[in-house]
């Protein structure tokens, strides 16, 4: 049986297996925002914004502040950029690896 740990971990990952949720997350690395600036910055519907807005919000990585009649959106726990930075890192050396392979399959032909 998986331990609380476990399904934590899950859950975080599944709250991260979007496109537009790491591009929100991204998007808000410079600090809070706007929903119409994020919606500027990530060029999407508003309608698709705000339920991935939502659904962040819920899983805890995103926290929100009204002013007046705009909303602010801000990453709850800065952290998680030190996980997605290692995300890109672990990716760009696949994408090295995979330069490699290219090379030398161009070099053997």
């Amino acid at each position: 049986m998986p331990s609380a740990l476990h399904r934590y971990k899950a859950e975080f990952f599944k709250a991260l297996a979007h496109p537009m949720r790491l591009a929100i997350l991204d998007a808000l690395r410079q600090g809070e925002k706007t929903v119409s600036e994020l919606q500027q910055a990530l060029g999407v519907e508003q309608s698709s914004l705000s339920r991935q807005l939502a659904f962040l919000r819920e899983r805890g990585f995103l926290e929100a502040r009204r002013q007046g009649v705009s909303v602010y959106y801000r990453v709850a726990d800065p952290e998680v950029y030190a996980f997605l930075d290692l995300g890109r890192k672990i990716f760009q050396r696949h994408l090295e690896a995979e330069e490699g392979r290219l090379k030398a399959l161009r070099e053997e032909g």
